[in-house]
């Protein structure tokens, strides 16, 4: 959703992006975009409490009727997975804003000022990652609240964090493409949602073997289930290969080629689509 106060841009910062170089460019346009962020409540509940909803949701009204093999909590595998699922949701609003930007002008007005158009995504991209940090962050003190335990060290547990952080930068890129194809921010909200299929038909919330075998060979080959299975491994600790097969360092690889994957094309694809919006 976005408000007239997304547009509004104070007389320094106006003088600041006249002259701004690319990263002065980047962290005057991530600024504005955190701010927006911060005074629109709308976006705060939006990123930062429906993730510890369903986390609850999950953990308290369906936990229950789910089961680990192996003899692992489900919490312990639940955890893990929603905090990797949620990271595309947390990222909708970025395909909105986008969309929003366009439509009321405000990428128009930096394009008549000596500021490189750059700056646009990169700044969108630098804010989604500070958004997604607190965000991560809240949903990880829940998950330990409602008793998710880690079993791997402090260090994998902290290498899981900033897997999610680098997947949230992949995917702000997909969200960035989407808010310049959709033109507003209503056709944005609707095309973002998409991320549904890819969330719910993954390893995050079930093992895949319970799912049919055609289901199964969708969530076995897309990359959220490669990401919620790299962060699971890396905070299970001892029970990462017993449960899942493979070490940690397997599942990072892959999910880090994921990302790498994501990101190119859709940088591509939003920078192209960018110059002709």
């Amino acid at each position: 959703m976005s408000s007239g106060k997304e547009t509004a841009m104070p007389s320094a910062a106006a003088a600041g992006l006249r002259r701004a170089g690319l990263a002065t460019g980047t962290v005057l346009v991530a600024k504005r975009a955190v701010l927006t962020f911060l005074r629109t409540p709308q976006l705060v509940i939006v990123g930062t409490v429906q993730l510890v909803g369903f986390l609850v949701t999950f953990r308290y009204v369906f936990g229950g009727a789910f089961g680990t093999s192996r003899g692992l909590p489900y919490v312990d595998f639940a955890v893990p997975g929603f905090i990797a699922a949620g990271v595309p949701f947390t990222l909708i609003g970025t395909a909105v804003v986008m969309a929003e930007d366009l439509r009321r002008g405000f990428v128009d007005r930096l394009r008549s000022l000596p500021f490189p158009s750059a700056a646009v995504l990169t700044g969108r991209v630098l804010a989604d990652s500070v958004v997604l940090t607190w965000s991560l962050a809240i949903a990880t003190l829940v998950g330990f609240a409602i008793g998710f335990r880690l079993h791997g060290s402090i260090a994998q547990g902290l290498a899981a964090f900033g897997l999610c952080l680098v997947f949230g930068l992949a995917f702000s890129w997909v969200f960035i493409t989407l808010g310049l194809i959709a033109g507003n921010g209503q056709a944005a909200q609707g095309m973002a949602m998409l991320v549904f299929p890819l969330t719910f038909g993954s390893s995050a919330y079930v093992p895949v073997e319970t799912m049919p075998g055609w289901l199964r060979a969708f969530a076995d080959n897309q990359p959220v289930t490669w990401m919620a299975n790299a962060v699971r491994a890396l905070t299970l600790g001892d029970h990462a290969r017993d449960f899942l097969g493979h070490s940690a360092a397997y599942y990072v690889t892959y999910s880090l080629i994921w990302a790498a994957g994501i990101m190119i094309v859709f940088s591509a694809l939003a920078v192209a689509r960018f110059r002709r919006s």
